[in-house]
């Protein structure tokens, strides 16, 4: 088809369609392109330049922003057909009208700076957006979820059944209604919500639920009665009634994952939580272990009472044991009579941090004090008494910290009642995606920045890329970006990256390319991953390739399934 010909045709479709010289002269124009444009007739059009008209136009449909046209009025550039009669060094540049696409773009916007959480279905209980609130509470990114139906992602736990789906089915409101549910990653959500349907000329278009965290409005609660309790305590007495402002800010919702390994994990802190045995938390520079060390306590029921943590790296040996126990005046020069931690610490949590970088000596008096409960002052003669709750984090494998020397043994055993191991980042790659939104987020309201995704050239790079720095480092990256990138742009893309991720190529377990089916071998490690592999490869056989519909079955995220997928060398296709 001649030029003429196809314009005529996408007129027809209501694409607007010019034909534009080297220098963005126009040298032909559509009848769309002419109601598109504004222009009162074809010859108008001819020989004015796009680039004054509408400049967007002029770039790549692939990067092209909204041309803004007119009040409320917007335009996208899509992808051209071929045409073989064009005039020299000419090319066709096709467009629409993109204006509900804009005002959709903006109402998003505004709806993921608000604090409530709002998930939005269609007829069919298919999900079609939830904002960043939303997001952040229930621990899931859009891109996972999108086109699911709800009841695949979210379980009721109250034996009423999700609202949302009673909302379309029954055309009626439900305000301010508790619900309690499970994620298809096993996060437990408590909260309130109202639930209304979309009825429009009579048909059922979908329904929305605007949500509250039950646990943050359970908190205000708390400490409006703690303030309560402040005022009485005040008044009655004629004196301010102090309260300890050491406390844990963390708590298990805050671990944000999808990874069955973290979910397990998280499950078995919860439970180590509810007795006031010690817990040794190991885990590489940068897991998180502060993060489930206060969560610990903030789920235990020490939860009132204070969370000190010491990092005993960062303090000399003879700094170290008077915070800990406490002084007494004239012990050493300049000495005065000073509470320790533990004894601050009474009736809570005491974190020690690094403790495999305390002196083995101090670890000696230690012992005594895990043990006896009894401390006493550095230059005191007296033994007081403390109730302490002691939770320790060390950055290298206990074994390895025994014989180096750097973990006395009988302390081991007194600390490490229950030992918690924490993953590395890159064993648990498939919680990238989620973490790096969540990153975003807390980014862009501290930069007061607005920046929306990953492009996936950059998610390429962070499956690649071996992270020693571990989920730190994930964020130090993110935030890397957002202070760099553009006030135009909104994606994230590899120029924007710290150059040792950006230059990444390939992982360093992929230096030798791997079999197709991995050599059998005893470790229990090995047969639990060809176990996994086998699984996969079934149920990708049985649904021919289709990812999304595996992932559901296998009960996971689509991320997480494209992660196994490229670490196992899989070809969905080839099945």
């Amino acid at each position: 088809m001649t030029y003429c010909e196809t314009a005529k045709v996408l007129s027809q479709c209501g694409l607007g369609a010019v034909v534009c010289a080297e220098n963005w002269e126009i040298l032909f124009a559509n009848e769309a392109a002419l109601q598109l444009l504004h222009g009162d007739e074809t010859s108008w059009l001819i020989g004015k330049n796009l680039s004054e008209l509408a400049p967007p136009l002029c770039l790549e449909p692939d990067s092209s922003p909204y041309a803004h046209i007119a009040f409320n009025e917007y335009l996208l550039r899509c992808p051209a057909p071929e045409v073989d009669d064009l005039p020299e060094h000419a090319q066709m540049i096709v467009f629409r009208d993109a204006s509900r696409e804009a005002q959709r773009d903006m109402m998003c916007h505004i709806l993921d700076q608000i604090s409530e959480s709002i998930i939005l279905c269609d007829s069919e209980h298919r999900i079609l957006y939830i904002n960043d609130a939303a997001m952040k509470m229930d621990a899931l990114v859009l891109e996972d979820i999108y086109g699911n139906r709800i009841e695949d992602i979210y379980e009721a736990l109250d034996g009423g059944g999700l609202i949302v789906p009673r909302a379309i089915e029954t055309r009626q409101i439900f305000r301010d209604r508790r619900q309690y549910y499970r994620t298809r990653y096993q996060k437990n959500v408590d909260i309130t919500a109202s639930t209304f349907p979309i009825v429009y000329n009579g048909q059922v278009l979908g329904g929305y639920s605007v949500m509250q965290d039950w646990s943050m409005i359970d908190n205000l609660h708390k400490k409006i009665l703690e303030l309560q309790d402040k005022l009485t305590a005040q008044t009655s007495s004629g004196k301010r009634s102090e309260k300890s402002a050491l406390s844990a800010k963390y708590h298990f919702n805050d671990i944000v994952h999808i990874s069955s390994s973290v979910t397990n994990l998280v499950d078995v802190c919860r439970q180590a939580a509810q007795s006031d045995s010690s817990v040794m938390i190991y885990g590489e520079t940068g897991t998180g272990k502060e993060l489930f060390a206060q969560s610990i306590h903030n789920a235990s029921k020490r939860a009132n009472g204070p969370f000190l943590a010491i990092n005993c790296a960062a303090i000399p040996e003879n700094l170290l044991e008077g915070l800990l126990f406490g002084t007494e005046k004239g012990a050493y020069t300049g000495a005065e009579r000073r509470a320790g931690m533990f004894e601050q610490a009474d009736n809570g949590t005491l974190l020690l941090d690094e403790l495999n970088s305390m002196n083995i000596n101090l670890q000696a008096k230690l012992l005594r004090v895990v043990q006896d409960g009894m401390i006493r002052r550095v230059g005191g003669s007296s033994e007081i008494h403390v109730n302490v709750r002691v939770l320790s984090n060390i950055n290298i494998p206990p074994e390895q910290a025994m014989e180096e020397n750097k973990l006395r043994q009988d302390l081991y055993y007194r600390l490490g009642v229950v030992n918690i191991t924490i993953p590395p980042l890159r064993d648990r790659k498939e919680d990238i995606p989620i973490l790096a939104k969540q990153f975003m987020m807390r980014c862009n309201a501290k930069l007061s920045r607005n920046i929306r995704k990953l492009s996936p050239e950059t998610l390429e790079l962070f499956y690649l890329y071996e992270w020693p720095g571990n989920v730190r480092e994930l964020e130090h990256a993110i935030e890397h970006a957002i202070n760099i990138i553009s006030d135009e742009e909104d994606t994230i893309t590899p120029e924007y990256l710290p150059k040792r991720i950006s230059h990444c190529s390939q992982p360093v377990a992929n230096h030798h390319p791997a079999p197709l089916f991995p050599a059998r071998t005893d470790s229990l490690n090995s047969a639990m991953q060809d176990v996994e592999r086998n699984t996969i490869c079934r149920i990708l056989r049985e649904n021919n390739g289709n990812v999304s519909e595996s992932a559901r079955i296998l009960k996971m995220s689509r991320q997480s399934l494209q992660y196994r997928i490229r670490k196992y060398r899989i070809n969905p296709r080839g099945l």
